[in-house]
């Protein structure tokens, strides 16, 4: 099987920060937050209380309102993601007519289906329901997608393992064209009661914006999130035919497991230095070419150890150039019951990308910017300017 060159083509989001690409840029650049207090039902007696919310979600272009405010939340932010990013890469008007796959990353779908039926009265949470129909079967029969179809569930590695495997389904040639992302509404009473009894969460619930401050000797726990965001991928002789607009290039992927615990980062980071050094030999990169990397970042007291150590051990001295931030501040991360299956690790490197973002927390003071280990190569971790620049060679890494 020949390695292809694939491209990205369209984006479709619904994110705290917007609901497109540009305006997700564009509160990027003015370094806004979309962690705050939680609305959406009582906290006062949750240990965390703020979140990264999406509080709207758009109905797609020629949609009927009514049919669209019957679907749930998860299928209505699926449908979404999927259209707009067919609009914006000029595939949706013969969407019907191409192998056209779909693989989304989810790691809640069923967390929210339980709990909302079993407030209401339902059951569904201790015996199956013959008539539920996955947010992925109904995402292809609603877009009329006649191409594979898969959910993947990795926890916050969902959406690297969904490009993994879309890129893969091109280079098979079992597609033409595939939507792979992820799409999560995780931000439930139990969830965040759960993760915040886990003492995982972030309390500084007086400082939404604060909160989440990843690399930090000062980091108390993540914030909970919710989105989606969904990627056309196609082959690049595809898109130059089309003269399509490229967002990137998905130049490789790597994955492993630690095999360790269900929760507890393990003490051994060769898995996941196995699994970085994967996905940059499957992009045919060096260590030091790489421009830019979008860090888990959980900012939890060992998580952001193990990570710090795997950085290092990838990267050496080109670590103390190499910018590395997150984005937990800004929005929270979707498919936070991603915690639940930490030894996951996906690394995703994208050859070129139209933007990058720095640093973690831009209106902290950065003297305050501690790194989690002795080390003094990690302390490159911490930016201290915000800046806005076109990437080269960029790594998003989840576990």
């Amino acid at each position: 099987m020949s390695k292809a060159d694939i491209c990205i083509t369209g984006v479709g989001a619904a994110t705290p920060l917007g609901h497109s690409f540009s305006a997700i840029a564009d509160n990027l650049w003015a370094g806004r937050s979309g962690v705050r207090r939680v609305n959406r039902f009582a906290v006062a007696d949750h240990p965390s209380q703020i979140a990264g919310l999406v509080e709207h979600i758009p109905c797609p272009a020629d949609w009927q309102e009514q049919a669209f405010s019957r679907l749930s939340n998860l299928e209505q932010l699926t449908l979404w993601c999927c259209s707009a990013a067919l609009r914006d890469s000029g595939w949706w008007p013969v969407r019907s007519e191409i192998r056209l796959g779909l693989v989304l990353g989810s790691a809640a779908e069923l967390l929210g289906l339980w709990e909302s039926d079993f407030t209401s009265g339902g059951k569904h949470i201790f015996r199956s329901n013959k008539d539920f129909e996955p947010v992925v079967a109904g995402t292809r029969r609603r877009l009329q997608l006649s191409g594979p179809a898969v959910s993947v569930s990795a926890a916050c590695a969902s959406g690297n393992y969904a490009l993994a495997l879309g890129r893969r389904w091109l280079e098979m040639g079992w597609v033409d064209v595939c939507l792979a992302g992820a799409c999560d509404l995780a931000i439930t009473p139990v969830s965040l009661a759960g993760f915040g009894n886990l003492r995982a969460l972030s309390r500084r619930n007086d400082d939404p914006e604060g909160a989440s401050r990843p690399f930090d000797q000062d980091r108390d726990g993540f914030v909970m999130g919710e989105g989606g965001a969904m990627f056309v991928l196609e082959k690049a002789a595809s898109a130059r035919k089309r003269s399509a607009h490229v967002y990137g290039r998905l130049a490789g992927c790597g994955a492993s497991s630690d095999a360790h615990n269900m929760v507890i980062p393990s003490p051994d980071p060769q898995p996941a230095i196995a699994a970085m050094r994967q996905a940059l030999a499957d992009a045919c990169l060096d260590p030091a070419e790489v421009d830019y990397l979008n860090a888990h970042a959980t900012s939890t007291s060992v998580g952001d150890i193990a990570e710090a150590q795997v950085l290092e051990a990838v990267f050496g001295d080109h670590l103390a150039r190499l910018p590395v931030s997150s984005r937990p501040w800004l929005a929270s991360s979707p498919c936070d019951s991603r915690r639940s299956h930490p030894p996951s690790t996906s690394i995703t490197p994208i050859r070129s990308a139209r933007c990058a973002t720095l640093p973690t927390r831009p209106r902290n003071d950065p003297s305050r910017w501690r790194c989690p280990t002795p080390s003094a190569s990690a302390a490159a971790i911490l930016a201290s300017s915000w800046r806005r620049r076109d990437s080269r060679p960029a790594i998003n890494q989840s576990f």
